[in-house]
């Protein structure tokens, strides 16, 4: 026995059929993004166990930087997830904003190896958390463009939502500050703002928290 499917049906399975391959499409950038930042790392190279490890050692900056690089496309990734899973359609200034926020991902692996280029410090990490702040930033407009337009799939915005916009807004905030920070002080006060942005964010939601109690 078959049902007639309406209009009205169709058109949302449309809408949600695109949300879903848009999520796709993220999923698969983010794997190249990551493999990319993978073939980046250098080869230890030596004869003896104590050449292999001392290769390993002058290569630490590049193993650090793969790390950080790694955690920072990760957490992007699991923000998007986290909300992606409540959209039930796509706009088109929202695939534009994505297609940004993908944009930034892609970049990252071509800005961990500027950062871990020799000289001109400042710049090179300006270039990292740049990339950082235009990332963060791309994806509170993606936020935005989601509850305004009311593309997520209950009568309400989910609480993840403001709860992700909060993280992002923070990162960008914390990355952008590092960035004068980097030519004032060179490399330990510039790390050390990405160092506090836990605390940052800590203090930042719980007063999120306390105005929503308030209100």
């Amino acid at each position: 026995m078959t049902t007639a499917t309406g209009p009205a049906d169709a058109s949302g399975q449309t809408r949600a059929a695109a949300a879903e391959r848009l999520t796709i499409f993220v999923d698969a950038v983010i794997a190249i993004a990551l493999t990319l930042l993978a073939l980046d790392l250098p080869i230890p190279r030596g004869d003896t166990t104590n050449a292999m490890l001392s290769s390993i050692s002058a290569h630490g900056k590049e193993y650090l930087a793969f790390a950080l690089s790694f955690v920072v496309i990760a957490a992007h990734w699991r923000a998007h997830h986290e909300i992606f899973p409540h959209v039930r359609s796509v706009s088109s200034r929202l695939i534009s904003l994505t297609l940004g926020w993908l944009f930034m991902q892609v970049l990252m692996p071509f800005a961990t190896r500027v950062l871990t280029a020799e000289g001109a410090f400042p710049l090179r990490f300006s270039l990292y958390a740049m990339v950082q702040v235009l990332a963060s930033a791309s994806f509170a407009l993606i936020i935005r463009e989601i509850r305004r337009e009311h593309l997520y799939r209950t009568d309400g915005p989910p609480r993840v939502f403001a709860q992700s916009l909060l993280r992002s807004v923070c990162l960008a905030a914390v990355f952008g500050i590092s960035i004068p920070v980097s030519f004032l002080t060179g490399d330990a006060g510039a790390y050390l703002c990405w160092l506090l942005a836990p605390i940052a964010l800590a203090v930042a939601r719980r007063v999120q928290d306390r105005k929503q109690s308030d209100t």
